[in-house]
């Protein structure tokens, strides 16, 4: 008779704790929860992934006639809610991604408490999912800068430096919020604000431009500048583009990584347990 294989889990330290051969082990699982959310989420909706469409439409059609025409907020040269659209594109990611990965521990803990795998795949399955939208949204965006007669040129070929940079920072944070609700069940219901301010934070409706010169570089330690300045300047020919600003935002979001994998892996044994006791 073959026997059963037992796994004796040990706590690891520094970044080996993400155990990239682990994960990649437990692939298929990832993308089981993906796929899962995707389905749940549009799942009994009368126009489905259209959704995807007219969420960030609709806010690009009010952010347009409130900062836009009513508060003449500039938009550097550019049709103001292509401007916004830019923006939105990496914004709505990063939104969704450390909302849904902030309870995702605990909307999975039936999954969690009875057998095991990485749990680090759960909030980032999350972002699996989130990168249908992303894609989405992003075809939307080209059409609208071949309707405007926008060419992005070569600088387009360091969008996908950009795009890591935007999934590293929504991981990260991902990372820390999901940890840490198991433990503080709070911090759900802060996360709602914690997107409003980050958001207001992040050059979606204004450009950076409006901040002092000698501001820009503290500016940078939102990740999400960096982010949202380097998607104007590859796209759009706009923003800071290699800028200190934006160098200081990538070093910001891959410390947030690094430390999010740190502080996940280190609580991950104790999920089970704090999951089970609660019975949530």
């Amino acid at each position: 008779m073959r026997a059963i294989p037992v796994f004796v889990i040990r706590r690891s330290h520094g970044l080996a704790s993400l155990n990239l051969r682990e994960l990649w082990h437990y692939r298929e699982l990832a993308y089981f929860l993906a796929w899962r959310d995707i389905k749940v989420r549009y799942k009994q909706t009368t126009i489905g992934v259209a959704w995807v469409v007219l969420q960030p439409l609709a806010m690009m059609a009010v952010f347009s006639l409130f900062f836009g025409r009513l508060a003449n907020v500039p938009s550097d040269g550019l049709p103001y809610h292509l401007f916004v659209l830019s923006a939105l594109l990496p914004w709505h990611l990063f939104s969704r991604t450390i909302s849904e990965s902030t309870t995702s521990l605990i909307t999975d803990q039936r999954l969690i408490t009875k057998v095991y795998f990485p749990r680090i795949i759960v909030p980032v399955s999350t972002i699996i999912a989130a990168m249908v939208d992303f894609c989405i949204i992003a075809c939307l965006l080209f059409a609208m800068m071949l309707i405007y007669g926008i060419t992005p040129g070569l600088r387009v070929l360091w969008l996908p430096l950009f795009v890591l940079l935007l999934l590293v920072s929504s991981m990260g944070v991902g990372f820390w919020l999901s940890a840490l609700n198991v433990e503080y069940r709070d911090v759900m219901y802060t996360v709602p604000f914690l997107n409003q301010l980050w958001f207001f934070l992040t050059p979606v409706v204004y450009p950076s431009s409006l901040l002092p010169q000698q501001w820009r570089i503290f500016y940078g330690l939102n990740p999400m500048t960096g982010v949202v300045e380097g998607f104007r300047w590859c796209l759009l020919g706009k923003g800071e583009g290699l800028s200190p600003m934006v160098a200081l935002s990538a070093i910001v979001a891959v410390s947030l990584f690094g430390s999010g994998v740190i502080w996940f892996r280190s609580r991950e044994r104790t999920f089970a347990d704090a999951l089970g006791s609660t019975g949530v």
